[in-house]
């Protein structure tokens, strides 16, 4: 017997309540908000044991996959993780008091400042990404590297018609560079 997930129940009872529903986007959204509840769950064990949540090694870890000298200024950082100031502020915040970052002077702009990772942040980032991502594999351990390649794709494809800038950028380089092949 096949297994349903919650998302099915509840586009089964619509199909009961209003059969000429078209349900297949509530498929699509309600299974994605479900995933992300529950990748959160699954996701914040890993951070917690290190003393830290998501959105604080986010931060940390966009300061580290920047490269040297692993400082972003604040509004950088806030578009990077689709947070508003007053989020970004909050984390800062948390994660100076803990020695894991510093403010400081923006070295191209006197006027601004810069959020540099710690060596003891640097070292909290690459401690935590291999348990991170071994996580990760786990919980996606159920598809295969080829579904986890199409997932990624229609992920990223809806992610750019909904204006992800990122993802159509990226999008964008890929095409570019394929068509730079052809000619």
């Amino acid at each position: 017997m096949r297994r349903r997930d919650h998302v099915q129940h509840v586009l089964e009872q619509w199909r009961r309540e209003a059969p000429d529903l078209d349900r297949s986007p509530m498929g699509v959204v309600g299974r994605i908000s479900r995933l992300a509840q529950l990748l959160e769950s699954e996701l914040e064990p890993i951070f917690a044991a290190h003393g830290v949540n998501g959105g604080e090694f986010d931060v940390l870890a966009a300061l580290r996959r920047s490269g040297r000298p692993y400082r972003l200024k604040p509004t950088e950082l806030s578009k990077a993780l689709m947070v508003t100031s007053g989020g970004m502020t909050k984390r800062l915040t948390a994660l100076e008091a803990r020695g894991l970052i510093r403010r400081e002077p923006d070295p191209s702009d006197g006027r601004s400042t810069a959020v540099a990772l710690t060596g003891k942040g640097k070292h909290l980032v690459e401690t935590i990404l291999p348990e991170h991502v071994a996580n990760e594999l786990r919980l996606l351990g159920e598809l295969s590297s080829k579904e986890r390649n199409q997932l990624a794709g229609l992920l990223e494809a809806l992610a750019v018609s909904l204006g992800d800038e990122a993802a159509s950028s990226k999008r964008a380089s890929a095409a570019a560079a394929r068509r730079r092949g052809r000619g």
